[in-house]
């Protein structure tokens, strides 16, 4: 990997800095390998999942990445031009701006729930700064890790994008390469120990942990709206997604009617999801039993699970499917309440003041989304401004992640940095503060602040020490 990692360095070297024409060559690249390969890539997917719904991976990986992908080449060239500053008026007539310069070589450690977009978002965000990147992908999704890799390496030169494969322990060297940006996807236990890493390098590093990221609905919203949005967004592959609404919380009076309304949306979006062709498995056995011991956990201290019913399956490629629960009568000592859920499970919590809400939110780590359910403008403002969170949708769930024009990234326990759109591009690039220094300001600036020092140095000081300007 360190020979492979030279080869990058030295790749990113010769053709520094890598004019517009070549990455937007590289852009078209990716966007080619993406279409070309579209049906190659939904069957990898659906191969490391058992069943990965072919739409999902379309609507939610493929159509998200190549829109970033499309942005990235359309707004490109004004990215890329130098951004002129005020100069302070000390120092005028001098111009300043500010250059955009890419990384170096950019390091991507990908997640097995979105093996695709996760992997490769970053590497159009990476390719538009003009980097060189080395790419990681999840080992827990091996069929799409090894076709990404077959494809990088038929799409680019073998030096300015490559894919590493590998387990954990590869993971782990990985990460402790000396890269000029590391970003990972995953869980915060994991991601402590990236950070750690790359640390011995000092490179800087983006983080997309996730965390719970709360559903909360305002007494007076249509609570069958907000329940059918919430339902269809949480069970998306199957509650596998970073940015899925975690909990539920709203008023007292209303759980029975949102518990009816989800079950009425889970029985018409998948009936029997052990016999649906539009439901998602468990990506593997471990996935599914850690959802099974959180059911049951939360069960034995008192909740109460309400389901859709589903006919067990013993056919091979049904082991892996969950069927949706919600939880009532959760509290915060159950591991479903402390844990990022990461599947088809939906706790619900009451409150009867609406501080209560805020109260619990802010209380606990920042999430990586927060959802919040309301008519009201002026509430929803006031919901938004005081409460933290990496992102937000009023009125649903997730699709703040294919907006180009916001940044995506989490904040405090959810993650650090953000990427996507012109954030992604400012994120793999340096910002260079250029000053251009007049040869007036030089003349004056030498006589006024330079040894030996005299009293219009100190009638100077003494001005701009009281000056507003």
């Amino acid at each position: 990997m360190r020979d492979l990692f030279d080869a990058h360095k030295l790749h990113f070297q010769n053709t520094f800095p890598m004019p517009y024409a070549n990455r937007m060559e590289a852009l078209d690249k990716l966007e080619t390998m993406l279409l070309d390969n579209e049906q190659a890539l939904i069957a990898a997917v659906n191969a490391d999942f058992g069943q990965r719904v072919a739409q999902e991976t379309q609507l939610l990986e493929l159509m998200p990445l190549l829109r970033e992908i499309r942005h990235s080449k359309r707004h490109l060239k004004r990215w890329m031009r130098a951004t002129k500053v005020m100069t302070d008026w000390l120092f005028w007539p001098s111009r300043a701006r500010v250059m955009y310069q890419p990384l170096g070589v950019v390091g991507i450690m990908g997640a097995w729930n979105y093996p695709i977009s996760l992997t490769l978002t970053p590497l159009a965000n990476a390719l538009a700064a003009g980097n060189a990147a080395m790419i990681k992908p999840s080992e827990l999704a091996p069929a799409t890790s090894a076709l990404l890799a077959q494809l990088i390496a038929q799409t680019f030169h073998p030096a300015q994008v490559s894919v590493v494969e590998g387990d954990a322990q590869i993971a782990a060297a990985f990460s402790a390469l000396p890269f000029d940006h590391l970003i990972f996807t995953g869980s915060g236990r994991i991601g402590k120990k990236i950070m750690a890493a790359a640390a011995q390098n000092l490179t800087p590093v983006t983080l997309e942990l996730g965390g719970k990221s709360p559903a909360i609905i305002q007494k007076d919203f249509s609570i069958e709206q907000a329940a059918q949005r919430i339902i269809s967004a949480k069970m998306w592959n199957a509650g596998q997604t970073c940015i899925a609404p975690d909990y539920v919380w709203l008023h007292a009076s209303q759980k029975n009617t949102f518990i009816e309304a989800a079950l009425a949306t889970m029985q018409t979006r998948w009936g029997d999801v052990t016999q649906s062709a539009d439901y998602s498995h468990m990506i593997n056995e471990a996935a599914w039993q850690r959802m099974s011991d959180l059911v049951a956990s939360a069960v034995a201290q008192g909740a109460r699970a309400h389901a859709v019913p589903a006919t067990p399956s013993t056919e091979a490629n049904h082991r892996h499917v969950f069927a949706p629960v919600l939880l009532t009568d959760v509290t915060e000592e159950m591991r479903v309440m402390s844990d990022e859920i990461f599947g088809p499970i939906l706790p619900i919590m009451t409150y009867e003041a609406f501080d209560e809400v805020l109260t619990y939110v802010n209380g606990h780590d920042k999430p990586l989304s927060l959802y919040y359910f309301d008519d009201n403008a002026r509430r929803a403002e006031q919901v938004l401004s005081r409460t933290h969170a990496g992102g937000a949708v009023v009125n649903d769930c997730m699709f703040h992640y294919a907006q180009s024009n916001l940044p995506f990234g989490g904040v405090g326990g959810s993650g650090m940095g953000a990427y996507h759109g012109h954030a992604g591009f400012l994120r793999f690039s340096a910002s260079k503060a250029v000053l251009l220094q007049s040869s007036i300001a030089a003349k004056v600036l030498n006589r006024l602040i330079k040894p030996p020092y005299t009293k219009w140095t100190n009638r100077l000081i003494r001005f701009l020490f009281k000056s507003r300007f």
